[in-house]
């Protein structure tokens, strides 16, 4: 189940073999995913009840959803109200791999700073070999200043400690036996190596937002990136700015926000609470202009609809899905 470390021409390719990312992305399509939990809340202390959780993202792979993203939150904030998906994401990924067969299960994203990248990088390679391929990591600097003293981290310091802890990460996860010295997770003259591996070589990793860091930066180490969605107007230029940064290499671009889906399938698309007001027809055809800007997917958390989630999945299905399906 192991493998050395392929050089960078052979992980490029390796990329594209993986079951997960050939589900989501290819150049010139667009596919839909959700983000966690499966559950609209769009009131109360921000806490979902999780209440038939696996049976939903079941049925969400039924009808052809192509991922599900799952968000990284280490302490829940009372005052800022919002606890995810309550479970931990990696050992939810895991129950959630067992449960499903074929959509990509990713994480949007692990909070880097807070992680020891040794642990990290045999927990994710663990997923993706478990999931026959399904895993993609996605990593973000996280964007709570609260959080960064009750882990004894100086807030300022967070986009350095990205960089640092994604390149051990990388070397870890991608070489065999490694030699490392580093000010914060230790010194390896060689000859201990990190396992498993994952399976294709290599996991992609996706930026979640821009993580502190250049999109040069960003282009160059990572095998995608997802953010909120720029205004409509700024939507090519911030695409073109990012296949500059990705070296002629297809890299998937990709956008996020809440969903507030209309009863009304045809109530025209407009920008809401930190994503979007819409019914169904009109998010296919947002969609459509999006794709035709170059965005590869999409990835709605329905948590402020007004709506049971069956009945936002059912409009998925029916409208959006038959438009964009999944891509493998």
């Amino acid at each position: 189940m192991t493998r050395n470390r392929a050089p960078d021409a052979e992980l490029s390719t390796a990329v594209t073999r993986h079951a997960g990312f050939r589900r989501l992305f290819a150049p010139g399509e667009m596919t839909l995913g959700l983000i966690l939990p499966l559950e609209t809340y769009p009131t109360g202390d921000g806490i979902p009840t999780m209440q038939g959780h696996i049976d939903a993202a079941r049925q969400a792979e039924a009808i052809g959803i192509s991922g599900l993203w799952l968000r990284d939150i280490p302490f829940f904030d009372p005052q800022y109200g919002d606890a995810g998906q309550v479970f931990e994401p990696l050992t939810y990924i895991a129950a959630l791999s067992t449960a499903t067969r074929k959509i990509a299960l990713g994480t949007a994203g692990i909070v880097l700073p807070f992680r020891d990248p040794n642990l990290l990088a045999r927990q994710v390679a663990t997923l993706d070999q478990l999931s026959g391929g399904r895993m993609l990591a996605g990593f973000s600097s996280g964007d709570r200043p609260r959080e960064y003293p009750l882990f004894d981290i100086d807030f300022d310091t967070r986009a350095g400690r990205f960089r640092a802890i994604f390149d051990l990460y990388r070397r870890f996860s991608e070489t065999q036996a490694p030699a490392y010295d580093t000010p914060h997770f230790g010194a390896s003259p060689g000859g201990f190596d990190v396992l498993p591996k994952p399976p294709q070589g290599r996991t992609p990793a996706l930026a979640i937002g821009r993580a502190g860091q250049d999109i040069a930066w960003i282009g160059a180490r990572m095998e995608g990136v997802i953010v909120p969605a720029p205004a409509g107007p700024d939507l090519p230029q911030a695409v073109a700015d990012w296949r500059a940064a990705t070296g002629g290499i297809f890299k998937p671009y990709g956008i996020a926000g809440f969903l507030h889906l209309s009863r009304d399938r045809d109530r025209p698309f407009e920008r809401g609470r930190a994503g979007f007001k819409t019914g169904s027809r009109s998010l296919a055809d947002f969609m459509e202009r999006a794709r035709d800007a170059g965005v590869n997917h999409i990835a709605l958390n329905p948590r402020f609809t007004t709506r049971p989630m069956a009945d936002v999945l059912a409009d998925l299905e029916r409208d959006v899905l038959p438009r964009f399906p999944s891509l493998s």
